[in-house]
């Protein structure tokens, strides 16, 4: 695989990443119909996530959003692709912060900031937002065990400034910042389905009791750290901003699981609004027949 990967892989998807975005949208109409048509990609999934959630009016406007999912999804893939070559300047037109003076009014009280995201538009693009804050930016992802393949999303993701820390060193990582006394930019997509093994927390979420991932409340409580939402709005195809809105700057004051649900009734909100650009292939909802019934 290592071979394999560093021989054809990633000089093909280098290729395309130089592609004009003219013909890589094109290239991704055409990927949409195999997808969607030909390999039927999750759709059982994808038709389930909408029917459970309940975000169509009916079944005709159900396949219109289902079909925009697919096409949106496509697009993102080729914009993981090319997030590899665009230059710092397109970069910057393509994917903004609407209202960035939120993180500099943080900074001027030396804070570092929690920025609860989802999966939702061009969230793959998030990792340029080094362009738009002071704070030293930082995702969390989970490792993955082909480090072949692993070595290759990083080398595309990390073109535009921001640092990729595994979740299993998130936690050391932050107090050796804190410690240094650096400003940071902790960036979690806290929609991801929660580990039911460890969870303690469940909450009606698109019309569905689920377990909620409460890692970015915990984080910010025990750290004192401000927490943003960040609400992305799709302008036309390949381009996105970011609407931030201020949770709380002082997340100690907050109740338990409040700053999770009030980021959960923003996303909801975002997602029943325009549904077809959520990530709707993942199996959001595959705990909820083990709800607890209190």
């Amino acid at each position: 695989m290592k071979f394999l990967t560093k021989l054809v892989i990633t000089p093909l998807l280098i290729f395309i990443s130089w592609l004009p975005f003219r013909l890589l949208y094109f290239i991704s109409d055409l990927f949409y119909y195999f997808l969607y048509y030909v390999i039927k990609y999750r759709r059982k999934v994808v038709r389930k996530n909408l029917e459970l959630s309940k975000v169509a009016k009916s079944t005709k406007d159900l396949i219109r959003i289902e079909k925009k999912f697919y096409r949106h999804l496509t697009d993102v893939f080729f914009e993981m692709f090319k997030f590899y070559s665009i230059s710092p300047e397109e970069m910057k037109k393509r994917f903004y912060i609407e209202n960035p003076e939120i993180f500099y009014e943080l900074e001027k009280k030396n804070k570092s900031v929690m920025f609860m995201t989802s999966h939702y538009g061009g969230f793959e693009w998030f990792l340029s937002i080094n362009y738009h804050v002071p704070q030293l930016p930082f995702a969390v992802y989970t490792p993955l065990s082909n480090k072949s393949l692993e070595s290759l999303i990083k080398k595309f993701r990390l073109r535009h400034g921001s640092k990729l820390i595994s979740r299993y060193e998130a936690g050391s990582y932050i107090k050796k910042q804190i410690k240094e006394n650096k400003l940071f930019l902790y960036g979690m997509a806290a929609d991801q389905s929660a580990q039911i093994r460890s969870i303690t927390y469940w909450k009606e979420f698109l019309g569905v009791k689920v377990p909620v991932f409460t890692g970015s409340e915990r984080i910010a409580k025990q750290h004192d750290i401000p927490v943003v939402f960040g609400k992305v709005v799709k302008i036309k195809r390949g381009y996105y901003k970011v609407v931030v809105d201020l949770i709380s700057e002082f997340p100690n004051e907050c109740k338990d699981y409040q700053i999770t649900d009030i980021y959960l009734k923003k996303l909801e909100k975002q997602i029943r609004e325009i549904p077809e650009y959520y990530y709707w292939t993942h199996n959001r909802f595959k705990h909820k027949d083990k709800a607890p019934n209190n």
